[in-house]
C-alpha cells in the first residue's frame, strides 16, 4: 500500500496536519476509530468521502510512524 497516494500534510489544509488528500479529515481520526473497534464500514458511513483504501493507507501511514520513531514504553 502506497499510503503517499492517500494521504498529505499540506500548511495550507489544516495548519499542516496530516489529513486525507481532497478532504479536511485527520488520518488520526480514522486511526482513533480503528483503535476505538469501529469496523471499516461504521468509519466510511461516518465520513463518506472516504473509501476503504483510505482506511487502509491510514493503517500504513501509522505502522511506517512506528517503525521509524522510538516510543518510549511504561515498564
Amino acid at each position: 500500500m502506497d499510503w503517499k497516494k492517500h494521504i498529505q500534510s499540506d500548511p495550507a489544509v489544516l495548519h499542516g496536519k496530516t489529513c486525507f488528500k481532497g478532504t479536511r479529515i485527520q488520518v488520526s481520526v480514522v486511526l482513533d476509530n480503528l483503535a476505538a473497534g469501529l469496523s471499516d464500514e461504521e468509519i466510511l458511513a461516518s465520513y463518506p468521502t472516504l473509501n476503504p483504501e483510505a482506511i487502509r493507507a491510514a493503517i500504513a501511514y501509522a505502522a511506517e510512524l512506528a517503525r521509524e520513531e522510538l516510543v518510549e514504553l511504561p515498564a
